[in-house]
């Protein structure tokens, strides 16, 4: 009842009494954000704002893309606070896309920010920001800057160090993970950090001394060669962790180690199944097949970690390595051809699906992608060729039909386009192209043309001629 006789209220501009019966009411329903809309609306009314950013951040807190509780949080702020006006404004940007915005916002937030966590916090939205928008560099130099400051938390260490990581900076990395340990923060998550560095960066004996990890361990030992300690300490371990995506992980590294390579495949299959489609997968296929000789696979799945790591360039020259070895994957010069069409090679993509064809003859898909890829060339003779031979593959193909027609009646060939086009209008249901199709027919037949008047087109005569 309440809801009800806060919306009369409403209607009736009654806004302190609607706005009193709306709080009853969410007191009851405090999740709903439909009614935090109305409080919020309703305290900018009746001018209490201070009620109502309270209200709009709440919406936030349910839904950080309400772009509503955003405006009016702007509006609020824009002639009272310019800090928290430039913040909301810069998040709002943010999660609209629009980055180069939400960053200029952020810097104009800093300029005004008089407090050491404003500081610190807008600093380090920043540096978020430039990563997401592909400047790792200014990225670091805020969270140097931050580091500079007081007003400190173990995550800015791990963040920047994670940047230098990406960089392949380790030893920037380390030294960042280290001033966390000067600064108070000897946790076991930077701890680890630091180890997982010094493995990163080859030292398997340093990151030892750091982690207490015991996969870590492991996983250390076997890059130290001690692979016998290593296997019988997973032997041992807890049945929990032992079916862990980790655990797959080492089993895979001992049995590449120990030259078992049936094995470890078997283990990086368990750890696909517990993360699938994983550019790590991919990577440690890689690695076993190219160890046992297997070159082809071990392109084939260098291609696919690439691929994954959106390394698109190296990822083609990995699949092209492959097909060289062994062309018999029709599914694999397919990728091919799409990875090269994508690049704007049209040409030697075109090659690719002719090697399909000449493989099956009756694959559709690259009879279509080469009609299609005569047609650009003005080839239309071809491209009849090609969509002929889909129509022998497959008669009631209704596209290849239409375009078969097309091309006939494009190139003045009058009785095969118009037998194309009434073996189309037997097969289509759709009441529209059905007239389309009807009118054209017609309009054909009433053309008086003969079969001896049909000719080859212009271009086509034009291509013979560089044949011969």
């Amino acid at each position: 009842m309440s809801l009800q006789l806060a919306e009369q209220f409403e209607a009736n501009e009654q806004y302190e009494e609607a706005y009193r019966e709306y709080k009853k009411e969410y007191e009851s329903n405090p999740q709903d954000i439909g009614l935090l809309e109305r409080l919020g609306h309703l305290s900018m009314i009746l001018d209490k704002k201070d009620e109502a950013v309270v209200y709009y951040n709440e919406i936030i807190k349910r839904d950080v893309t309400n772009p509503l509780a955003y405006e009016q949080l702007i509006s609020i702020y824009e002639g009272t606070d310019r800090y928290k006006y430039y913040i909301y404004r810069g998040n709002k940007n943010s999660i609209e896309g629009k980055l180069d915005f939400a960053i200029n916002d952020f810097k104009k937030a800093l300029s005004v920010a008089t407090e050491g966590t404003q500081i610190a916090m807008t600093r380090m939205t920043l540096a978020n920001l430039y990563v997401q928008a592909g400047n790792r560099l200014k990225a670091i130099d805020e969270f140097n800057m931050i580091l500079e400051g007081d007003n400190l938390h173990e995550e800015m260490f791990l963040q920047l160090a994670d940047l230098y990581m990406q960089d392949e900076a380790y030893s920037s990395a380390i030294d960042t993970l280290n001033r966390a340990i000067q600064k108070g923060f000897d946790t076991p998550r930077v701890n680890e950090g630091i180890a997982a560095v010094y493995l990163k960066s080859g030292n398997a004996q340093k990151a030892l001394e750091y982690t207490k990890d015991e996969l870590l361990k492991i996983q250390c030992m076997l890059e130290l060669g001690q692979a016998a300690e290593a296997y019988e300490i997973l032997n041992n371990l807890p049945e929990d962790l032992k079916h862990s995506p980790r655990y797959y992980t080492l089993m895979a590294q001992y049995y590449y180690s120990s030259k078992e390579f049936d094995k470890s495949l078997e283990a990086v299959e368990e750890y696909n199944k517990l993360a699938p489609n994983s550019p790590l997968t991919f990577q440690m296929r890689a690695l076993v097949y190219e160890e046992s000789g297997d070159e082809y696979n071990a392109h084939l799945n260098w291609g696919r970690y690439n691929i994954l790591r959106k390394n698109v360039d190296i990822a083609l020259n990995e699949f092209l390595n492959a097909v060289q070895i062994n062309d018999s994957d029709v599914n694999l010069m397919f990728e091919i051809a799409e990875l090269l069409t994508a690049n704007k090679e049209i040409d030697h993509a075109s090659e690719y699906y002719a090697k399909i064809v000449k493989k099956d003859p009756k694959n559709k898909e690259a009879l279509y992608k080469l009609a299609q890829y005569r047609e650009g060339l003005g080839d239309y003779g071809m491209q009849i060729s090609y969509l002929e031979k889909i129509v022998d593959v497959d008669s009631n193909d209704l596209k290849a039909l239409k375009e078969l027609a097309n091309a006939y009646e494009k190139n003045r060939m009058k009785s095969k386009a118009l037998d194309i086009y009434r073996r189309y209008i037997e097969l289509v249901k759709e009441p529209s192209e059905y007239k389309i199709v009807k009118d054209k027919i017609e309009k054909l037949e009433t053309l008086g043309a003969s079969d001896a008047q049909e000719s080859e087109g212009l271009i086509d005569k034009i291509m013979k001629l560089f044949h011969k």
